[in-house]
């Protein structure tokens, strides 16, 4: 029989090991990736401030960059973030929409000092861009240990030294895999599993493809599709099984992940290619929302691996009035004690209730304050309370019950600017990490304090 120092020391090491495996990118106070450490969108920082300081956040800096949709990472003391600058002489097109005209530019890497926003350095590299809404790169970069991975809008995946940038290894998805351009670019943010690089590629080798992390070398490649869409590879346990959870515009389906063979398909067409919100899961439940097709729920199973659909919304129209569910563009939806909260087509901050798919409530206050096409705000769980960063630049404070909305507080961080929506937007995640929030629009990105005093 082992001694009790030895089964102290097991549990002490099995813990260990636990912990690794739920949060492989970095620290908790770190936000090394799309949604967070944990690929959730939580914030699990502590000593938070409950409500801002009358004239705002404080403000730790502010530095100019370039254009993008990208969100911020934040790890190990550094700040990294994508943008792009137009060639001299050159401009998007008039109408946001044109993927006919090649404008001339390049897309960079940046990283920044954490404390301070000094640039520590720049990777800039030609991008002529062919795609609609060509403001500049939709991934957010991806941050372990030595290494930066990047996706720009064209296609270009690198792999960078996180002390000096210098290129480890890049793939360029159009010309070595034979990719088609999405219609808005490569969006969909790379996923690290162990060794793997897991991204949505398209083109001749298959629409899922895992690339070794530290070398590039190509690993496995499934599903064929007709459009790779906009969503993130996810990883899900799943009764004790590790399902990758693939969204593309044809169906939804689950991989093994180290190998890509299919375990399950469901088919689920959506219009335009618009496979974009990060699909979410609550204990075997997986929850999937779009624009004109609304949401899907699937009851998912791991002996034998598969699928079934729970409900479905009926609506295929993105009109507020017609919409019998949750129909978000981009949002990332989150699923709390049985119920759902997202934004709609046209702004709505709204409550559904898992089971079903009934609509509890909604209101317009946490977005734009009106019905507003693609109106649109990230949701960021934080304890008993989520943190909203809207389109308007605002940063909310707020309680959401399924009673109702409960505003606490809200303030002004950014001003919208990018305005190829028709009206000036801010549609950039921002990253919270050091008890701060780092967000960007079209001209700078910010760091501010949320600390509680």
């Amino acid at each position: 029989m082992p001694s009790f120092g030895r089964i102290h020391w097991l549990v002490g090491m099995m813990l260990v090991s636990y912990v690794g495996f739920m949060s492989p990118i970095a620290r908790a106070d770190d936000w090394p990736q799309w949604l967070g450490p944990q690929r959730d969108g939580v914030w699990r920082e502590s000593s938070i401030l409950d409500k801002f300081p009358p004239s705002g956040p404080k403000v730790l800096w502010r530095i100019s960059i370039g254009a993008g949709y990208s969100g911020p990472a934040v790890a190990n003391g550094r700040v990294f973030v994508t943008d792009r600058l137009l060639k001299r002489g050159s401009n998007n097109p008039t109408n946001p929409f044109d993927r006919n005209t090649e404008v001339p530019g390049s897309e960079r890497v940046l990283c920044l000092d954490q404390k301070t926003g000094k640039i520590l350095w720049t990777h800039e590299y030609p991008c002529v861009y062919r795609v609609s809404y060509a403001s500049g790169p939709r991934a957010t970069p991806i941050v372990e240990g030595d290494r930066v991975w990047t996706l720009g809008t064209m296609g270009d995946l690198l792999c960078l030294n996180v002390q000096n940038g210098a290129v480890i290894w890049s793939k360029q998805f159009v010309k070595d895999y034979d990719a088609l351009i999405p219609v808005w670019g490569f969006a969909a943010h790379p996923l690290i599993d162990g060794d793997q690089l897991i991204c949505l590629v398209g083109g001749n080798k298959g629409l899922v493809m895992a690339f070794d992390k530290n070398t590039g070398k190509e690993l496995w490649s499934r599903l064929q599709a007709n459009e790779p869409g906009y969503c993130p590879p996810m990883i899900y346990m799943v009764g004790g099984m590790r399902q990758l959870i693939i969204w593309h515009p044809q169906a939804v389906v689950g991989l093994e992940p180290g190998t890509g063979k299919k375990l399950w398909e469901v088919p689920f067409e959506v219009r335009a290619g618009l496979s974009i919100p990060t699909p979410r899961l609550d204990g075997d439940k997986l929850f999937v929302t779009s624009f004109y097709n609304g949401p899907i729920l699937l009851q998912l199973a791991s002996n034998p691996p598969s699928a079934r659909i729970v409900w479905k919304g009926k609506s295929n129209s993105e009109q507020p009035n017609r919409t019998d569910g949750l129909h978000a563009i981009m949002t990332t939806p989150v699923i709390r004690d049985g119920y759902i909260y997202g934004v709609c087509s046209y702004g709505e901050l709204r409550c559904l209730k898992e089971a079903t798919g009934e609509r509890i409530w909604s209101t317009y206050q946490a977005t734009t304050g009106k019905s507003t096409r693609w109106g649109h705000a990230f949701l960021i769980p934080q304890g008993d309370r989520f943190f909203i960063f809207n389109e308007l630049g605002e940063l909310i404070i707020a309680q959401l019950t399924p009673e109702k909305y409960h505003e606490i507080d809200r303030a002004k961080i950014l001003q919208p600017d990018n305005k190829m929506a028709g009206r000036p937007v801010v549609w950039m995640h921002p990253a919270f990490a050091g008890k701060c929030m780092f967000a960007r629009n079209d001209h700078e990105i910010v760091c501010v304090s949320l600390a509680k005093e």
